[in-house]
């Protein structure tokens, strides 16, 4: 039997500063080792200050996930020597004397199967490792040394690679959502992956990058291992590394045990009290959850629970529905958001890059509902409003987009239709199921613009006359 355990690595981007210092926590796009400060890079006589905000994220992602909140929270140094690290420690979470981390025995079901969450702490991230190409160069930059990340660690529940994915896609929607971090940022969100088969060692898959790599990864360990025992091979206990051009995972060093890192109290940083009167003040600034979500909008608007399930996932495009619908259109705004808007920015870069506001798409939804415009040409006029941010009265105008629906002018287009499509109107006056044929004829010629309806009961006198 497989056993797949995960330990995810996720940082807090919302946060301005970093987890000890006051240096940015934003690192990205920065000229390398410059945002770093004495406690970034552990210079002798440098103190340590807890991020307040950063221990009130991390217990939102803790009470999101079902884990129990201790009373004190305490830090230590876990002792490990690598070029990112420049105190040669890291400053970390660890339950040596009690639960002491952030967050413990949490839970999250999928797809009707729980993953236990073993525990949450909150530590600071190393620097970055650059690999210059050809020149077998590595240089440190210490510009993400102390970034505030949380790490989430499950029991090995997992049997496929693919719970292991759906599990990730679940983590990371409930982590946008609640508005501790952008897990679709570059390195926010990187994952470890534990696997053994039976009663086999343990094998870590290291700092992996993105979801579909991991599924992957896991593929690959899985048919590996399997292998070995098969012929009587015992698999050793070790961490390796994914190689994506090869597709391969290959070994990196021995695992390490716990007592290999030599974990001792952080003397700098006192144990954090933690109220209850605090907890319950971070549950009420906690937005309202998917699942919440998911039901708002299903028993109060009738959304179906397909699409209700793809809304709610996404903070982006919920925040965009609840800020856009009335009663009146929430179906419509909803399947505009859903079904053609997604097909539009199916990437964080292309959410940014929109050039639509809630306005739009509550005007484009009265529009449609109101049998001003078809939904033809809805999504027409919603594509012009992404790439312009022009108001939907002005792209009407310059598409010419306005709704045919006076049954004179569309009797004149179907009579035109008649004409061309003899062989079509003959087919269909013996097969009605063809007319949908003619349907399109007379949208092509009206650019999308007929009003359907009208133009399925013409076609349909004029077969039968």
């Amino acid at each position: 039997m497989t056993r797949i355990g995960l330990e995810i690595h996720c940082q807090l981007t919302k946060l301005e500063s970093k987890l000890f210092c006051s240096c940015k926590a934003e690192y990205r796009n920065l000229e390398p080792n410059t945002n770093i400060c004495p406690v970034c890079v552990g210079l002798p006589g440098s103190l340590p200050m807890l991020n307040k905000k950063a221990v009130e994220k991390a217990a939102m992602i803790s009470l999101a996930l079902g884990c129990k909140i201790p009373e004190q929270i305490g830090f230590f140094r876990k002792n490990y020597f690598y070029p990112d690290l420049p105190k040669n420690f890291q400053i970390t979470q660890y339950n040596a004397y009690g639960p002491t981390s952030i967050g413990s025995d949490g839970k999250i079901e999928i797809e009707g199967k729980q993953i236990r969450i073993r525990r949450i702490q909150l530590e600071e991230d190393p620097g970055r490792l650059v690999y210059e190409g050809k020149s077998m160069l590595t240089l440190v930059d210490y510009n993400r040394a102390g970034t505030p990340l949380v790490e989430i660690v499950t029991e090995p529940d997992f049997e496929t690679p693919k719970q292991v994915r759906v599990f990730l896609n679940v983590l990371a929607d409930l982590v946008e959502n609640i508005g501790v971090g952008d897990p679709y940022l570059e390195g926010a969100m990187r994952v470890d992956g534990n696997i053994s088969e039976g009663d086999g060692n343990r094998v870590e898959i290291k700092n992996v990058g993105s979801f579909r790599d991991i599924e992957k990864a896991l593929h690959f360990e899985i048919t590996r291992q399997q292998s070995l025992v098969e012929r009587g091979i015992e698999v050793a206990a070790e961490t390796r590394h994914w190689d994506e051009a090869r597709r391969i995972t290959v070994s990196s060093r021995s695992k390490e045990e716990e007592q290999d890192y030599r974990y001792l109290p952080e003397s700098d940083i006192p144990i954090v009290n933690i109220k209850s009167q605090t907890v319950n003040k971070i549950k009420d600034q906690m937005p309202e959850s998917i699942v919440a979500k998911r039901e708002r909008y299903i028993t109060k608007y009738g959304i179906p629970a397909q699409v209700a399930d793809v809304l709610s996932s996404d903070r982006f495009y919920s925040d965009l529905f609840d800020k856009s619908h009335n009663e009146k259109n929430a179906k419509e705004v909803s399947n505009i958001i859903t079904t053609d808007l997604m097909g539009f920015a199916d990437t964080r870069e292309k959410k940014l890059e929109l050039k639509i506001s809630p306005q739009h798409i509550s005007d484009l939804a009265d529009a449609i509902t109101t049998n001003k415009i078809t939904r033809n040409s809805g999504k027409l006029a919603l594509q012009e409003m992404v790439k312009t941010g022009k108001s939907l009265a002005d792209v009407i105008s310059s598409l010419d987009l306005g709704h045919v629906s006076d049954v004179g002018s569309i009797e004149k287009i179907i009579d035109e239709v008649f004409k061309e499509e003899e062989k079509a109107v003959a087919e269909a006056r013996q097969n009605p199921a063809t007319i949908n044929y003619l349907v399109g004829k007379v949208m092509r010629k009206t650019k999308g613009k007929a009003d359907p309806t009208t133009t399925l009961e013409i076609l349909r006198k004029k077969l039968s006359s």
